[in-house]
């Protein structure tokens, strides 16, 4: 065994991350040229190791150090349209009901169609809307006021085309009183 090879590997993967630290390295072909120029003869079977040793992950810009990327989903940009006529395609497909509570909104929709709506809910910017939560046929929506949650309900209905229902009391009485 060579004694040797140990502290050359870590020579080594001390030059590939100070080179990807300082330089923009989108290949190992790139970075193998980096190395040779900074006097580092290393054969290509041998970088990949050290790359995956040092845990160093590919991306677009080029390599970086795993914490050097952010842990938060990236969403694409997708324009205020696309996004506004999206939820309103779904509140189309997807809503049964949506009735208010306070300042929460229920919307029933179909099984697996919750958290699809939800999401978009929670992606359009939307006045008052604070949030939901997305169960597998039924969403949450909370909202500033009361009244905004009341708004908000008479959009969804406008949208999909859902006539109001009434409270069970109230038809009861419009029945007593015809």
């Amino acid at each position: 065994m060579n004694i040797h090879a140990h502290g050359d590997a870590l020579r080594r993967r001390e030059e590939i991350l100070r080179i990807v630290r300082s330089t923009a390295v989108r290949s190992q072909d790139e970075l193998m040229a980096e190395l040779q120029r900074h006097g580092v003869r290393v054969t290509q079977p041998t970088l990949s190791r050290d790359l995956r040793e040092l845990g160093l992950v590919k991306t677009p810009a080029g390599y970086v150090e795993p914490d050097a990327i952010s842990m938060a989903p990236v969403a694409a940009f997708t324009p205020r349209e696309s996004r506004e006529h999206r939820l309103e395609q779904l509140f189309r497909e997807s809503v049964l009901s949506a009735e208010a509570a306070g300042n929460l909104v229920v919307i029933k929709t179909p099984v697996a169609a919750a958290q699809p709506l939800a999401s978009a809910i929670d992606t359009t910017p939307l006045d008052d809307v604070l949030g939901t939560i997305g169960g597998d046929d039924t969403i949450f929506v909370a909202l500033r006021t009361p009244s905004a949650a009341a708004q908000f309900v008479r959009r969804i209905h406008a949208i999909a085309g859902i006539t109001p229902a009434r409270p069970a009391a109230k038809a009861a009485r419009e029945r007593t009183r015809a």
